[in-house]
């Protein structure tokens, strides 16, 4: 939009600055209640912050799109920030806000030289949340909570030797309590999921019964993640949690049974049927076809006759 306003914090007093909040206890964390953040200017913001952000929300009316995907607060919402991702609220007029939870904001300087600045990468939902976040029950909400209060008790008392080691165990069981509840989520949204999984196959179907294959290759995981308006992250840990293969293991089944059918109902070569799916070299495809069947794709043609 020709008035829609674009900000970028460096620094967590930057972005305390911005709310009109006091300066943070220290500049590399900063514990927020969401209940001191209660106006928003009326227009269209976004937001990225080179830090990161975990945050948990109740009753905040304002339309939120974090990343692609637009997200509603009447349950507990929490959601997950990497240094870089852009958050865009939409707001119409002057808004009071009668919100209350936290955000808890982390530099990764903070981090710096410990094992968890490695080990927050690996958590998934830093990625995938921008497509789905994590709803919460009240016994959920109660744990998380508690951690925060640890947390905020921690970064408010006088900073000692001690003091980083201990938010930073914080953190940590904060982001493992947030795994189990994201796979909990998995698993209480199996009909969706397994909605995913029909439109999964769909794609995967189409992509293998046009011309695609021939002028593009195979489809990869970005491709499909793009066409079920889903992050590559998300539908990855969704497919292994459900299936037990990763996205790019359902586009090779989907391959081999390609190739079983041409290879048993076509007199095409092996180079032949190669090419027709998206493989530049015949020795790639027949390498991927014996390791999926334990036969040669001749060997498997062969046992038909």
């Amino acid at each position: 939009m020709a008035n829609a306003q674009f900000h970028r914090f460096k620094t967590i007093t930057e972005f305390h600055r911005f709310r009109g909040l006091p300066k943070p206890e220290h500049p590399l964390i900063s514990v927020i209640n969401m209940e001191l953040v209660d106006h928003l200017p009326a227009n269209e913001w976004s937001l990225i912050k080179d830090f990161y952000s975990i945050s948990m929300k109740r009753g905040f009316n304002v339309k939120i799109k974090y990343g692609q995907q637009e997200f509603d607060f009447d349950e507990g919402v929490m959601f997950f920030m990497s240094p870089g991702q852009v958050l865009r609220l939409e707001v119409e007029v002057d808004t009071t806000l009668q919100q209350s939870g936290w955000m808890l904001l982390v530099h990764p300087d903070f981090l710096w030289n410990t094992p968890l600045a490695q080990t927050i990468k690996q958590y998934e939902y830093f990625d995938y949340s921008v497509n789905e976040a994590l709803f919460l029950s009240e016994k959920e909400e109660n744990i998380i909570s508690g951690i925060m209060q640890s947390i905020q008790q921690e970064y408010q008392s006088n900073m000692d030797q001690f003091s980083q080691d201990l938010i930073i165990a914080q953190i940590e069981l904060l982001l493992k309590y947030s795994e189990r509840f994201y796979q909990r989520q998995f698993l209480t949204r199996k009909i969706g999921n397994h909605k995913i999984l029909g439109r999964l196959e769909q794609v995967i179907s189409a992509y293998f019964d046009s011309d695609d294959l021939i002028k593009k290759g195979l489809p990869t995981v970005q491709y499909v993640a793009d066409a079920l308006n889903i992050s590559p992250n998300y539908l990855s840990g969704m497919l292994k949690l459900l299936t037990g293969q990763t996205t790019q293991q359902h586009i090779h089944d989907k391959l081999i049974e390609k190739a079983k059918e041409k290879l048993s109902v076509t007199d095409l070569s092996v180079s032949e049927i190669a090419y027709e799916l998206g493989f530049e070299h015949p020795q790639s495809f027949s390498k991927l076809f014996k390791t999926k069947t334990n036969f040669s794709p001749l060997e498997f043609r062969q046992s038909f006759n």
